[in-house]
Formats: C-alpha cells, structure tokens, sequence
C-alpha cells in the first residue's frame, strides 16, 4: 500500500495505536483499522514509517521513555513490536521485549489511556506430554522461566497480571496466539520445519497448531472494537498430527529418545551452536494447542486452518535449511544426511566423551 494523505475519519469509535505497524501482523492490523467505519483514527508506532496509508505515523521507539507523548489522544494500544527471531542475542532480545511492554503500560498509564492489548504467546501454558488437548485459556501458565523466548512472554503476562494494582483505571487484555506462520515470522518453531527431516522425541505427540498473521491481525481487530476481555488463546481450529504434517510438508520425520534430544540440545546451545535454550526444543515435541473459545464465541473465525497455515509456512521458507534451530546451507544440510544423522552422531560423540572421562 503507498503511503498518501490522512483520509478523514468520522468523529465516533477510539483512537487505536499500534506498535510494530511497519511490518508483520502489526502492519496487517492497521490496515484493518484504517479501513474500519468503527475506528476514528489509527496511530501506527514504530521505529520507522511504514506504507499502510491513512494510518497518523509516529515514529519512536517503544523502549523510550518519551513515548507517553506518542499516545496523546489515544484509547487503545495493542503492542506488537515483539523480537522473536532465533539468531537474536537473548539478553538483547529481552530487553526489546520486556522493556517495551514495560514501556508501552508506563506510557499509556501517564498519557491516561484506558487500554492496552498485550500480545504474547501460547507458548505460556507450556509445552508437556502430560497437557490435556486442547489446553483451556485459563489454564496455568507452565512454561520455564529460563532465557528462552518463552520466558519473554512470561514475563509480560507478569506484567499485565500486576498492571491493575499499579496503574488503577489501565485495563491490559493478553492475547495468545499459537505457532505464528506468515511473511516475516522467524522463530524457533518455523525454523523446525526448515529442517530437512523433523524431529520427534519417542513417545510424543505433538498436536501441531498455527495461527496466521492475518488471522491473528482479525482477532486483534475484533479484541479492539468489541472491547473484549482477556486472556484470549487464538489458533486455527483442531490440531494436525505428526502423520498429517508429514503428508503436507513431504518431509520424513526421525525419533530419538528425550534424554539424548534434549540433553544434546543443551550442550550445543553452551557450545554457542545453537541458537535456543534445550526448552524450546519442548514445543516441536509436545502439544500445546490451545482453545480459544472466547473468540470463536465473539465470531472470530480465521481464514486459515491448520493445514493452509503449515502450507504457507513451507512456501514462506522455501529455499532455506536449518539443522537443530540453527540456519545452514543448503549442502551443509545434504551433508548433514537430514539432520537426524546429525543429532544422532553429536550425541553418541557427547556419550563417549562422558565415558572417556569417566575412565581416567
């Protein structure tokens, strides 16, 4: 979309800001919201303009403390500038993200906005062989609070948990996705099926669920005008199983035990050789699809279910390879003989080193 003059808006509906609006699912939504009758004005935030026209650009970022003075006028936030990606730093990356929902909650209680909508993950309620399926939207939140992304998340629940007693009058609705798949979504679990084989763990199943960016961008939409209450899990309906993604992606999956995978996904990731902590390894081996009653109640109803989503997931990251989260190049990965090998002979090398030491 090219980027024009501000349309007029008509006098009634809230002044919506969103932050992430140049890219993403946060640029989706602002073009919803720009072409809603139901939205008087739409403030896109972030660290550069975008192209979604009609929208009042307010270029910051959303760690600044000055950012108070960007929501002026404004009656709902929904923070979207979110850094997911594997190869980012983690403490970097934490600090993006903690620090920016912080932000976000302090700017919006000083500029006197009534409502923020936090957008974090499912990956919250954990992901666990013994998790019912689906998982409830008000079940406990599970997930480790490690350096993982998830742990991110966690702590922006944390934060929206505690936001009422600190900022009275702020009302924070969370919202959950499920495995994000669109254009510019990299994080660990898309990076599985970069992979030329996929991993199971022996004795899984790992209910594979998605959530399209543009379906994800429609939920927040509705969450926006319908003032709904949170927390709101949003996913595709049902889940896909490991034989059904396997049809759908072509690819052939490998088993190895728990131990082995996770215990060489830790030492790899000390090693510095991949990028995530062995925990995340947990949500492409476990089941942690979600409900999301409350918005199929208000009428949500995505675009994409769960088969469409892993087939613009494959399409999306054509092309690329990773081995264990970690991208590589195209022989690496042939040479690697689909990755299964590769996981394989690391652990078997960690095994005979732990018992050469034992020896001396």
């Amino acid at each position: 979309m090219a980027t024009g003059k501000v349309r007029p808006r008509r006098s009634q509906g809230p002044v919506v800001a969103v932050t992430g609006a140049a890219e993403g699912a946060g640029r989706l939504l602002a073009a919803r919201l720009v072409a809603s009758d139901g939205i008087r004005k739409v403030v896109a935030i972030d660290a550069h303009r975008g192209d979604v026209d009609g929208a009042v650009w307010r270029v910051a970022d959303v760690r600044d403390p000055l950012l108070s003075g960007r929501l002026a006028g404004v009656d709902v936030v929904v923070h979207l500038d979110l850094v997911c990606s594997p190869d980012q730093d983690a403490r970097e990356r934490r600090t993006h993200n903690v620090r920016g929902a912080q932000t976000v909650v302090l700017a919006a209680a000083a500029a006197r906005v009534p409502r923020v909508v936090l957008v974090t993950s499912a990956m919250v309620y954990g992901a666990d062989p013994t998790n019912p399926v689906p998982l409830a939207e008000d079940a406990p939140l599970r997930a480790e609070a490690n350096e993982s992304v998830a742990g991110d998340y966690l702590e922006i629940e944390e934060l929206a948990a505690s936001a009422a007693g600190v900022h009275p009058g702020l009302d924070v609705t969370v919202v959950r996705p499920a495995a994000l798949v669109g254009p510019g979504i990299d994080t660990v679990i898309t990076r599985h099926f970069e992979a030329p084989r996929l991993l199971t763990v022996k004795g899984s199943t790992p209910g594979w669920q998605f959530c399209h960016i543009e379906d994800l961008a429609a939920a927040l939409d509705l969450v926006v005008t319908a003032g709904l209450a949170g927390p709101l899990a949003v996913g595709a309906d049902g889940w896909l199983t490991l034989d059904e993604a396997v049809e759908i992606t072509g690819k052939r999956s490998f088993e190895l035990p728990a131990a082995l995978t996770f215990g060489m996904a830790q030492r790899l990731h000390r090693l510095g050789m991949t990028p995530a902590p062995a925990t995340d390894l947990h949500f492409v081996a476990y089941p942690w699809a979600v409900d999301g009653a409350r918005l199929r109640a208000a009428g949500w109803k995505p675009r994409y279910d769960n088969a469409a989503a892993l087939r613009a997931l494959i399409e999306e990251t054509a092309g690329r390879h990773a081995v264990v989260g970690r991208r590589v190049g195209g022989k690496e990965a042939t040479m690697a003989t689909a990755a299964g090998a590769t996981v394989a002979a690391i652990g078997a090398a960690a095994a005979i080193r732990r018992a050469r030491r034992r020896r001396r």
